[in-house]
């Protein structure tokens, strides 16, 4: 199973988005996008775990062959979480994120997953926003847990 996202890029230039599974040979550039996206950023050994473990299914997205964002997902019977999902930071802001998300809705669902739960940094407004658009709500708050300085705001959705 694949996406595909046509947008205009740098000087209205056609640019095409696939998404697809994440693979070893990913990993470095994956590690390059953690690293620029998160103060904590996950270890290579996160990623290898995503890639082997039944229940996980990581994904990248390439525009035309490079990869420029990524999502973790793991889903286990009726209940799904995003793990982790970062966008290259030069390529924010054209629905690449968008396209992750619905990706992972989309294979939450097949997987019979009714919920759909993740967290992210409480001053994370971007993220925050594209979550609400997309039908998550706050359903609750951990306190310091980024860094012991910012909040976790947990999120679910209801995907029946």
């Amino acid at each position: 199973m694949t996406a595909t996202l046509h947008y205009y890029g740098a000087m209205n230039e056609p640019a095409r988005i696939t998404i697809g599974p994440m693979m070893e040979e990913h990993l470095e550039s994956v590690l390059v996008i953690e690293r620029a996206s998160y103060a904590a950023p996950w270890k290579r050994e996160h990623f290898l775990h995503e890639l082997t473990s039944p229940h996980s299914f990581p994904f990248v997205a390439l525009r035309d062959g490079t990869l420029v964002g990524y999502v973790c997902l793991m889903s286990l019977f009726e209940d799904a979480q995003i793990l982790d999902i970062a966008v290259a930071p030069d390529m924010r802001g054209r629905g690449i994120a968008q396209l992750l998300l619905e990706y992972a809705m989309s294979v939450a669902r097949e997987k019979g997953a009714e919920l759909l739960a993740l967290e992210v940094r409480s001053t994370n407004r971007e993220a925050l926003s594209l979550y609400e658009r997309n039908g998550f709500v706050r359903s609750g708050l951990r306190q310091k847990y980024y860094e012991g300085r910012d909040d976790a705001v947990l999120m679910e959705k209801n995907l029946t």
